[in-house]
């Protein structure tokens, strides 16, 4: 025997076999409808973050493509000025060494400037 009660027990069976019958399917059917509409919100969500993990991604890699094709040529040429010079005295491979420092220097500002907009 049962310690709770025989009541309970009758009501626990009556309630399986409820159950088991089909007797709840309005309710596990509401359920079910909302428990699909979380999932499919969730599955939303998380394809929108997933694109905007890709666009970041695709757009740094633009932009570092862009950063070394507008600083190769000129790194090129500053090694090239020096190779043929052979001294640092030289205007033109001072200048272009100054350049070469200072341009990548101000893209990384303007990315980390960037950056910590974004951020805030």
């Amino acid at each position: 025997m049962n310690p709770i009660g025989p009541a309970k027990d009758a009501d626990a069976d009556r309630q399986l076999v409820t159950a088991l019958a089909g007797g709840q399917a309005a309710r596990e059917r509401s359920v079910a409808q909302r428990t699909r509409g979380v999932v499919l919100a969730s599955l939303g969500v998380l394809q929108d973050q997933k694109a905007g993990r890709q666009r970041v991604r695709a757009l740094a890699l633009a932009s570092i493509l862009l950063v070394l094709l507008a600083v190769g040529p000129l790194v090129w040429w500053a090694v090239d000025n020096l190779i043929a010079g052979e001294h640092l005295g030289d205007l033109t491979s001072q200048f272009s060494l100054w350049v070469c420092i200072l341009c990548p220097a101000l893209v990384a500002a303007a990315l980390v400037a960037g950056w910590l907009k974004q951020k805030s």
